[in-house]
């Protein structure tokens, strides 16, 4: 609901009042209760937009956020096949077994 500014034409007593777009304007003066008040026009304020929001991103088509999350998706896989070790650079892996190096001793 916007803020209007007011002018009583008998007093020269200047207000402003907090009124709904429809409502019809006041024309009683809070000064000196005579009938002579009007609402002024001004430039009136910017509107606010208060909480988080509010960015063009936030009204995107469906078809134009499928494709930003396949391109996404996409990038993102890239990444990890660059962070894997290639296989031709990778060591062999180790026996599991354990080898036989004539530690134990035999019973005879």
């Amino acid at each position: 609901m916007p803020t209007y500014d007011y002018e009583c034409s008998a007093c020269g007593h200047n207000f402003e009042l907090f009124q709904s777009i429809t409502a019809n304007p006041v024309k009683k003066c809070p000064a000196c209760h005579k009938p002579r008040a009007k609402r002024l026009i001004g430039t009136g304020a910017g509107i606010i937009f208060k909480g988080s929001g509010f960015y063009q991103t936030d009204y995107r088509s469906e078809e134009y956020k499928k494709a930003a999350k396949a391109e996404k998706d996409l990038a993102s896989g890239k990444d990890k096949k660059d962070k894997s070790p290639n296989k031709k650079d990778a060591s062999p892996p180790a026996s599991k077994a354990p080898s036989d190096t004539g530690n134990k001793k035999s019973k005879s």
